[in-house]
Formats: structure tokens, C-alpha cells, sequence
């Protein structure tokens, strides 16, 4: 299954697990939806450009992607930790909007790992 975006998130990858959640209402400014309603669709197998594919099994949903789907994703945890290794890191902050934007803060972590 092949899905076109405008801008794909800079982080997503092959191997990234894509989900699904529909039935979505307006509450206090965001869009929500229970649990229940969104759904595992399969992992990215390709990124072309403004294309991502998933592994789709129509059995799971035999019903496809409902008109108007959220589309996420999550990374695989046995892969992608929260922790840098190393001893240097560098990192960009792209803010790809037209409008104003506040970064509100930034976080690290240090631990010694060797002498």
C-alpha cells in the first residue's frame, strides 16, 4: 500500500511500524479517537520522495485505510533507543513552517562511559 504526502517527518524510516486511527473527533483544540480505533497497518518498506509503502496485510483489515485516516508511526525500539552513544553529537532543528515558532525548550543527557 502506497501513501502521498506533502512532507514526509525527516525521521521516518524503512522498518518504521505505520498505524492508523479513525473515527476522530474534536476535543479542546485536538483531534482524539479511543484506542480501539486505530490499528497496526504494517512496516515502511520503501521511501521514495514524498511516497512511503507499507507491508499491508489485507487480511488483518481487509477494509483498507478509511477515508480520512490519521497516519502515524513509531520506530523500533529494538533499534532506535532515546540515548545517543559516542562521544560527540551534533543536531539540526529544521522548522519547516511559513509561520512564527517558539522553541519552548531543549533537553540533554550526560553520562560518563569511560575514563
Amino acid at each position: 500500500m502506497t501513501f502521498n504526502f506533502n512532507n514526509i517527518n525527516t525521521s521516518a524510516q524503512v522498518g518504521d511500524i505505520v498505524y492508523f486511527s479513525y473515527n476522530g473527533q474534536s476535543l479542546g483544540g485536538f483531534d482524539t479517537t479511543d484506542l480501539q480505533f486505530t490499528k497496526m497497518l504494517g512496516p515502511i518498506t520503501i521511501i521514495d520522495g514524498d511516497q512511503i509503502t507499507v507491508e499491508y496485510d489485507n487480511t488483518v483489515h481487509p477494509n483498507g485505510v478509511p477515508g480520512g485516516a490519521f497516519i502515524s508511526f513509531v520506530k523500533d525500539k529494538s533499534v532506535n533507543t532515546s540515548s545517543l552513544l559516542g562521544y560527540y553529537a551534533s543536531v539540526n532543528f529544521i522548522n519547516n513552517s511559513t509561520k512564527k515558532a517558539e522553541l519552548f525548550s531543549v533537553g540533554s543527557e550526560i553520562s560518563q562511559s569511560s575514563k
